[in-house]
């Protein structure tokens, strides 16, 4: 019986890959992909020369059953990755874990890149305990979502679009306050980093005067005791 082994790959910096990301890609008998055409450049770079096959949000459902067979009967390791960072973290990798497991399929999950922690602990918010949130949904829910928070007294971290970052911070400073502090990170390890610390009131007005782009993280303080 095969193996599935979810590997992270770089956020953007290929210095970010760890030595033994690199072995099981270059042993992996398959590579399930996100997106072939992306984690193909990426094995490009790494000299890596292993067969993909795309395994992502659209096609999940329908190819699970088969997929989890086919790594049963293979004698190898599946390889799993997402387009960057660690998959089923926020990306596609639940379901298929899940499924490899009720068969009795062994699965191991290697450290490495993911946006989540480098956010949380270089925003200069507490991290001894925090609840990560994914994507926050963007229309139904969404209100209710973010009033869960008020009485919140951990740290918050969730993923949001470079295109709703303004919206976000509106809808947040007028449920939460002007006065909660949170920090907006994009852009983890590329070369346009950048990390906004304020109160929802200042990143509010900031965001709506400044266009976002990039992959962003937003770290909210918790609720004051």
């Amino acid at each position: 019986m095969g193996k599935l082994v979810l590997v992270p790959t770089p956020l953007g910096n290929l210095g970010d890959v760890t030595l033994r990301a690199m072995e099981v890609l270059r042993g992996a008998e398959i590579v399930l992909a996100e997106d072939t055409r992306t984690s193909g450049k990426l094995l490009k770079l790494l000299d890596i020369q292993a067969p993909l096959r795309a395994f992502h949000m659209h096609n999940e459902h329908s190819l699970l059953d088969r997929t989890v067979q086919d790594i049963a009967q293979r004698t190898g390791i599946t390889a799993l990755v997402s387009d960057a960072g660690t998959p089923g973290i926020s990306d596609p990798g639940f379901l298929l874990v899940r499924g490899c497991i009720a068969a009795g399929i062994v699965v191991e999950a290697l450290p490495g890149p993911t946006a989540l922690i480098p956010a949380i602990v270089a925003s200069g918010l507490p991290c001894d305990r925090f609840i990560f949130e994914g994507f926050i949904p963007q229309k139904k829910g969404r209100q209710t979502r973010m009033k869960e928070w008020l009485e919140e007294p951990r740290t918050i971290a969730f993923y949001e679009s470079p295109h709703r970052i303004a919206r976000c911070m509106r809808e947040l400073c007028d449920l939460l306050g002007p006065e909660r502090p949170a920090c907006v990170v994009r852009e983890i390890s590329k070369m346009f980093e950048t990390y906004h610390r304020g109160t929802l009131g200042e990143l509010a007005d900031h965001f709506a005067h400044h266009e976002a782009k990039g992959e962003i993280v937003v770290v909210l303080g918790g609720a004051p005791k």
